[in-house]
């Protein structure tokens, strides 16, 4: 049978993060905590490298204002030259009938 998967809110990992650098060994916190070390080591790196946007929850990965807006401008720019290589095989096929 398939062993449920823990999930952690934001302040439980927010809070381990903070013990773990106040405390020397990370492993006896882990097992204090009843979490893999990997883990804890995994929520600090997230936690420096993404600060405030850290821990978004349910898989999802937080966006800043500006990656928004990147995401949405590719997203339009793929459709636009979708369109224009149908327009352009729509104009071969018009220029061969009529001929």
């Amino acid at each position: 049978m398939k062993e449920k998967r823990t999930v952690y809110d934001r302040k439980f990992k927010e809070e381990a993060v903070r013990l773990s650098y106040e405390r020397k060994n990370v492993i006896d916190l882990s097992r204090e905590l009843g979490i893999n070390p990997e883990l804890l080591y995994r929520w600090r790196r997230e936690l420096s490298e993404k600060g405030a946007l850290s821990f978004p929850g349910q898989g999802k990965e937080a966006l800043s204002t500006e990656a928004k807006e990147l995401a949405f401008l590719r997203k339009k720019l793929q459709e636009k030259e979708s369109e224009l290589e149908i327009l352009k095989k729509a104009m071969g096929i018009i220029s061969r009938s009529d001929r």
